[in-house]
């Protein structure tokens, strides 16, 4: 099992380098802004002066040409839509309050004109909203409704008389709840509600809805109320919106895929109400790519200050020393931090992947659906895994840091309650990931993307489904690694063995949920689907360890360092054996581990751990972190 030896000395600008990838320019010019003191964290401001410095900031960030990346060139934008995703994500490393309150102005209020709306629109309102002449909203969520957005309340009925829209609230649980900008800033909303035209619905459609008059104050018919202090992003002010008889003009119809003409007739591309709501839903994902992102840059910044914290601080002697040890040499300690630094880069190389996708396949003039279905899925996936491991692994950095970890001076704290929310909004992890799993149910992928829960459980009962693997970039290198693998003693270390053994837990758990819910159609749908929910949830929570596995692969034969490329492969023997010994259970019961290579798995763990534990500061400092981002008052003596 001995495995060569990781050079003594590996440049830190080496992992530098291939952590850049695609957007390395990019990401250097993004953190010398950063370092700029206009973006400096908010320390011990009240919520008032915290929304003022994160506007103030926001007003920074206009005067720069990164809002503008993500926008058409024929309004003044760069037309680089994997650069303004990146770009919000490295925001992560400061202050999450204006990473958020600039996702929703140019991302999600922004992105929604431009991706929904037609000339009409862009032409009025995007170089406005680029140059934040407009504050906007974005007002999907209801107190009613959150993840369930087909089923949303408020109501935009067409008058053919007026030729306007009238927007209802009809009760409580319309009202639009936690929208970003609504509280103090916002001046307009895309307001998501059911559209009503000659007496018919035809399901939900966003609209332009002015907010605030020009002294500041709600539009007549439009109530808005401070949702108050948070948890945390306390620089972000949200805010509730209701509605009652406020009418926009026909024009204020984001209307890429469904309008209604003057006499209220309702035309569409797309036949299927049902294909067209997600249609609409599905290319409104750069909010969930940034916030995957965003998540990443807060973990990798805890990382950081707690592996800096662990080499300095000293506890407990060794016999026969007279220094104390410093705490990172302890096997416990690097337990918690080196396999979490694994995954972390790990999901890094995910994410820079699911970037490029997301640029390549909504940058082409030419729709390819099965490739916007699984960007959704991967999308959908790394953020519920990327999200959840952020919360994991913020909170083991602080308790990694003792009682310091729990003063605000010293960071970690603004960074756990900030990014703690990531987990439910952009999408609720649970529900994110049964969307992963529907997508890989069946080869008949082009039928499922109108489904239910429900009607997936049914639709999977009555046809011959066979589990579907998505393939990711890396397939070549895949091969031929899984091509040179083999099945001896040192098999814990061999790289195609470690594919193969996620892939064979993908295909086994798929097709175990594909069975299940094939009795759906001999017994009652909901109880099939709810029994086998914990099933549905495991087979997409294995298949994004798959593709993120693949990811890392990728990202290490791309990189051209010798002596970095040596380190970042014996970390992907970590964040291997690190998740196969969080799922020994599993390998256990299903026969793909032994007892013995099951204990194996522990030892290798640690032996891993051994290896890297003198490159931990290389590995932090590689994220390029601004220092003033880790300015943590226990790191400054």
């Amino acid at each position: 099992m001995d495995q060569p030896a990781i050079p003594a000395k590996v440049d830190v600008g080496a992992l530098t380098e291939v952590l850049d990838g695609r957007w390395g320019e990019l990401r250097r010019s993004v953190r010398a802004q950063m370092t700029d003191s206009a973006f400096r964290e908010a320390h011990d401001l009240d919520t008032e002066a915290h929304r003022i410095q994160v506007l103030d900031q926001l007003g920074e960030l206009a005067k720069t040409d990164r809002p503008r990346l993500g926008f058409d060139r024929e309004y003044g934008g760069g037309g680089d839509i994997g650069g303004s995703v990146t770009s919000f994500e490295m925001l992560g490393f400061g202050d999450l309050s204006l990473m958020v309150k600039a996702g929703v102005q140019w991302g999600l209020f922004g992105g929604a004109v431009q991706l929904l709306g037609t000339a009409r629109h862009h032409e009025r309102y995007l170089r406005p909203i680029m140059d934040l002449d407009l504050p906007g909203c974005f007002a999907m969520t209801e107190h009613g409704h959150g993840s369930d957005v087909q089923h949303l309340r408020t109501t935009a009925t067409y008058d053919p008389a007026t030729r306007e829209f009238v927007i209802d609230s009809p009760d409580k649980d319309a009202h639009k709840e936690y929208i970003g900008n609504a509280a103090r800033d916002g001046r307009m909303a895309v307001v998501f509600a059911q559209l009503v035209t000659g007496g018919e619905s035809r399901g939900v459609h966003a609209f332009l809805v002015p907010i605030r008059a020009d002294d500041g104050g709600p539009v007549p018919g439009v109530s808005i109320e401070d949702c108050g202090k948070k948890a945390g992003l306390n620089g972000v002010d949200n805010g509730r919106l209701a509605f009652a008889g406020v009418r926009v003009p026909r024009e204020a119809l984001l209307n890429r895929y469904g309008d209604v003409t003057e006499d209220g007739t309702y035309t569409s591309p797309i036949e299927s109400d049902g294909r067209r709501f997600f249609t609409m839903l599905g290319t409104l994902i750069r909010g969930r790519v940034s916030v995957a992102g965003s998540a990443g840059n807060a973990t990798k910044r805890a990382l950081a200050i707690a592996v800096r914290y662990g080499e300095q601080r000293r506890q407990f002697f060794r016999p026969g020393n007279e220094e104390e040890v410093v705490l990172l040499d302890y096997r416990a300690h690097q337990r918690k931090l080196l396999p979490a630094l694994a995954a972390t880069y790990a999901l890094h190389f995910a994410q820079e992947e699911l970037v490029g996708a997301l640029h390549d396949i909504q940058g082409s003039d030419d729709v390819d659906e099965q490739r916007q279905r699984e960007l959704e899925s991967r999308a959908a996936g790394i953020k519920a895994v990327s999200t959840w491991h952020a919360t994991r692994t913020i909170q083991m950095a602080r308790e990694a840091c003792g009682g310091a970890g729990y003063l605000a001076e010293n960071l970690l704290p603004a960074l756990k309650a900030d990014t703690d929310v990531f987990t439910t909004f952009e999408g609720d992890n649970t529900v994110l990931l049964q969307l992963v799993a529907k997508g890989l149910l069946t080869s008949y992928k082009d039928h499922f993307e109108d489904l239910s829960a429900l009607a997936t459980a049914r639709f999977v009962a009555e046809q011959f489904v066979g589990a579907v693997i998505e393939r990711t970039a890396a397939r070549q290198v895949i091969e031929r690694l899984v091509d040179a693998s083999h099945d001896d003693e040192d098999v814990l270390f061999d790289r195609g063995w470690h594919v193969k053994l996620f892939e064979d837990r993908e295909e086994h758990v798929l097709d175990g949920v594909a069975r299940r819910l094939r009795r759906a159609a001999s017994e009652d749908p909901f109880e099939v689907f709810n029994d086998a929910q914990d099933h549905v949830l495991r087979a997409g929570r294995v298949h994004v360890e798959r593709i993120v596995l693949e990811a890392f692969v990728a990202g290490i034969d791309r990189c051209t360092d010798p002596d970095a490329k040596a380190l970042l492969d014996r970390l992907c023997d970590l964040y291997v054996l690190s998740t196969v010994e969080a799922d020994r259970a599993w390998f256990l019961e299903h026969g793909r581990l032994t007892a013995a290579r099951s204990k194996a798995v522990m030892s290798a763990v640690n032996d891993v751990c051994t290896q890297l534990r003198p490159h931990a500061r290389v590995l932090v400092d590689a994220f390029a972190i601004p220092e003033q981002f880790l300015g943590a008052a226990f790191l400054a003596s």
